[in-house]
């Protein structure tokens, strides 16, 4: 009896030490020293492409966002189906809207259409089937014949148009259209361009030195030869706001 309990206590003990030297191989030395290596030789990569502005982190290069309408506390402004600017109210989990102007509650109808808007002083992104959520990254599963993805495309090219007060014609595929991820911080360099005129107008300034932005922020195909030229959105808004800052 005495024997097989040596025999355990050893069995247990060296299969402690086991545990130990282990942990403190694969569970503290070995990622110690990946993060001091990814830090040293891939820094920008491994803290997540960090963007920052202003001595600020305003987003990553491999993320895309949104620019929308936003009050002075940088909270996002509201809108109706018509373009009416809401108020949303959480009352114990229950949310209600009401107008901005008059305080009258939206009608169940209204507030099923209650989204927020682009800001016209900013280059705009390609649409996203997740609204730029990284928890919620994906496409929408539309397929090209789905009549409700053909008449959304048919919506988008309209409002684009409107928005940047060209025709439907010159829309590109990328300004109606989402990326596979949802969250692509590219557009085409054809999508910039049309939006140069009217951020122009809203910040005052010569659209060629708009147009001389969005050429010198404007990456060509990899290797030469795969893709397009594109560009990269907030780093676009971040060298028109040095440019003239938003007002």
């Amino acid at each position: 009896m005495a024997t097989n309990a040596s025999t355990r206590i050893r069995v247990f003990l060296a299969g402690l030490r086991a545990v130990l030297v282990l942990t403190v191989i694969l569970g503290i030395a070995y990622p110690l020293a990946m993060t001091g290596l990814a830090q040293a030789a891939f820094h920008d990569q491994a803290n997540g492409s960090q963007v920052k502005a202003g001595g600020k982190e305003v987003g990553s290069s491999l993320i895309g966002q949104s620019f929308d309408l936003v009050d002075k506390d940088g909270n996002p402004r509201l809108f109706d189906a018509d373009g009416k600017e809401v108020v949303q109210h959480d009352d114990n989990g229950t949310v209600t809207y009401t107008y901005l102007q008059g305080g009258a509650q939206l009608t169940e109808e209204q507030a099923g259409g209650v989204a927020t808007q682009p800001d016209p002083r900013w280059f705009q992104p390609r649409p996203s089937a997740s609204n730029y959520d990284g928890l919620a990254s994906g496409a929408s599963n539309y397929g090209p014949e789905n009549t409700t993805f053909v008449q959304l495309v048919k919506d988008r090219k309209k409002q684009v148009a409107e928005f940047n007060k060209v025709s439907e014609d010159q829309v590109p595929p990328d300004a109606v259209t989402a990326s596979g991820s949802g969250l692509d911080p590219h557009i085409s360099k054809a999508n910039a361009l049309i939006q140069v005129n009217r951020v122009a107008e809203q910040r005052h300034l010569d659209p060629a030195k708009v147009k001389k932005l969005v050429d010198d922020h404007t990456d060509g195909r990899i290797i030469g030869i795969l893709g397009d030229e594109r560009v990269n959105v907030l780093e676009l808004n971040i060298a028109l706001n040095n440019l003239a800052p938003a007002q």
